[in-house]
């Protein structure tokens, strides 16, 4: 293992791609990647390095950076936030050139977790499979990818949704001197036109905006199709795109994080800035478990949570990746299947570009 921004990392490499993954709390990250003559490296690290932070603080916090897998997802009545999956030590099962597997006996929810990461040469994108065996009952989860932004005009888009909303509650509560922008519970059906607090509106596709505030919404996407059998998430960088592939059968919904400044308390300190989790989840909003199995939006027929059987297998897949695009790509509008192992992804202006991705890995 090698110490990473302060944490004991495995790491995996392939001719493009280079990945760390922290042994306590299996945070993904950092990950950097090559595309043609430039390095990029998307996901963000906290601004602190675990031992700088008070001690008794969750690994969660003390390690963030990256992705993890959360299970069950949100705060949990006397047990670890986000789940021991996002706090406990992974133990390695089996390395290759291309594959980190590792394990987890999770005793919160009684389960044993495996995570598998694989890299493919010529390909820039990891192939994450989180394999659950042992689970008995109604629980949420998701993955939690946090990309820095920092400095950059971001842009931000999803594939169709069919309901949206601002998290109902206080997300950045005044009372523990935090900052939201948006209004709580409002709907919406474009990303482009969000309510605020004011009354006015905002853009979330555009990104890092709205200084000084924390916010949370989530969509819910479309169900696959033959011409579109998987949804996505895509964030464009300078000269890049960061892309997200799941199942809607598995992962309902998308949370954005959009976390600029807003949380004063330590360690976040207002210093945890231009930072944007794309979270993909079964679950009520950033609820715990015992919220989500409430069944809130059941009158919108969207699952909060997922039925699991102890003598059953479950396959969790999710792919996170990079390419490049052009100047004036903008937003991205539309990413498709472009045959077997390939994908085209359309910018907002009609330029495309296609991609080696193995987009069935996650149907």
């Amino acid at each position: 293992m090698e110490r990473i921004h302060g944490a004991a990392s495995y790491v995996l490499k392939s001719d493009l791609v280079e990945v760390a993954v922290t042994g306590d709390g299996g945070h993904l990250g950092p990950v950097t990647f090559r595309l043609g003559d430039r390095v990029v490296s998307p996901y963000a690290l906290a601004p602190w390095l675990p031992d700088e932070v008070d001690q008794d603080l969750p690994v969660l916090l003390k390690n963030l950076r990256g992705d993890f897998l959360c299970l069950p997802f949100g705060p949990q009545e006397g047990g670890q936030p986000h789940g021991e999956t996002a706090n406990f030590p992974w133990e390695v099962l089996e390395q290759t050139g291309d594959t980190l597997l590792l394990h987890l006996d999770a005793g919160d929810i009684g389960a044993c977790v495996k995570k598998s990461i694989t890299i493919k040469p010529g390909h820039t994108a990891l192939y994450i499979d989180h394999r659950i065996k042992g689970l008995e009952g109604d629980f949420n989860y998701g993955n939690h990818p946090i990309l820095d932004l920092s400095g950059v005009n971001g842009r931000v888009t999803v594939s169709p949704f069919r309901w949206a909303s601002v998290y109902p509650p206080y997300f950045s509560d005044p009372k523990d001197g935090a900052s939201q922008a948006l209004r709580r519970n409002a709907t919406f059906s474009d990303l482009k036109h969000v309510p605020l607090q004011n009354g006015q509106t905002t853009d979330l596709t555009h990104y890092p905006a709205r200084a000084g505030n924390d916010d949370l919404v989530m969509m819910v996407s479309a169900p696959a199709t033959a011409e579109q059998p998987f949804a996505w998430s895509a964030v464009v960088f300078d000269g890049y795109v960061w892309l997200q592939l799941k199942n809607p059968a598995d992962f309902p919904a998308t949370l954005f994080w959009l976390s600029n400044g807003g949380r004063s308390a330590a360690p976040w300190n207002s210093r945890h800035t231009g930072r944007l989790g794309v979270e993909e989840v079964c679950s009520h909003f950033c609820d715990g478990v015992d919220v989500s199995r409430q069944d809130l939006l059941k009158e919108h027929g969207i699952p909060t949570t997922r039925h699991f059987s102890k003598d059953e297998k479950v396959s969790l897949r999710i792919i996170q990746g990079v390419a490049a695009v052009p100047e004036g790509f903008g937003a991205v509008a539309e990413i498709i299947p472009a045959g077997e192992g390939r994908i085209t992804i359309t910018g907002e202006h009609g330029a495309s570009v296609d991609v080696e991705v193995d987009w069935q890995f996650v149907i």
